[in-house]
């Protein structure tokens, strides 16, 4: 845990000194997948040769896996940048017993990858490593228990354990700097291929800099602190 906030301080420090687009998309009210109603949003952070991405899964109290983000599409404004490798995977891990009751889990994430030239741009991934676990869960219902999740996340062995609502994703792609844009994105739930939701953006708003990064920075931050909060409790 402490290397996480180390990390997020890390990219808080960096914004002091540089220039970044940020972009966030949400899924379009009233989503759903086969397992139910989706409420996702990706804040999108791009810098000379980098690309941050902060996936997070706003459904409390999902009942199905279908309803956790497994991957995440974007195309970028550079022709070229279909291409990246990926630097880290940050996020709180947490195991769902068969109760639905909460237990923290150490370490990072494992499970994510980046697919190069997918549709024309980029796709993060959890699905491709062979074990479908590390997809993004949503908050606990009442008391900090998931009160509503069915068996395909309540004490799943192969689908545990999952990361707690926010994951954060570092992407080195050649070519892109800080005036790239987010052309499109595709949310994708669930541990098959092809549960897809278009995203659709909620701000576009191109800032240098500063304010911006700083700004997404302690919002990995804070991601981190309420998520060490909320698994520590059973």
């Amino acid at each position: 845990m402490k290397k996480i906030f180390a990390i997020c301080f890390l990219m808080s420090a960096f914004a002091v000194t540089s220039q970044a687009n940020v972009f966030t998309f949400v899924t379009p009210t009233g989503s759903s997948t086969g397992g139910g109603p989706v409420n996702a949003s990706a804040t999108v952070m791009t810098s000379a040769g980098v690309v941050t991405v902060v996936l997070a899964n706003n459904e409390a109290n999902p009942t199905d896996v279908a309803q956790l983000i497994s991957d995440f599409d974007f195309v970028l404004s550079n022709p070229s940048a279909t291409t990246g490798t990926l630097a880290s995977q940050m996020g709180a891990l947490i195991d769902v017993d068969g109760t639905g009751h909460v237990t923290s889990v150490s370490g990072l994430p494992t499970s994510w990858q980046l697919n190069n030239n997918v549709g024309g741009g980029l796709q993060l991934d959890a699905l491709g490593g062979g074990q479908p676990m590390n997809t993004i869960i949503g908050p606990p219902g009442p008391g900090g228990v998931y009160t509503a999740a069915n068996g395909s996340i309540a004490g799943n062995g192969p689908h545990n354990p999952f990361i707690n609502e926010a994951g954060t994703f570092v992407i080195n792609v050649a070519g892109v700097t800080a005036a790239t844009n987010v052309t499109s994105v595709i949310f994708s739930f669930g541990t098959v291929p092809g549960i897809n939701v278009p995203g659709v953006p909620m701000q576009n708003t191109p800032e240098p800099g500063t304010l911006t990064l700083l700004g997404l920075g302690l919002l990995s931050l804070g991601f981190v602190a309420r998520k060490r909060g909320t698994s520590a409790s059973e």
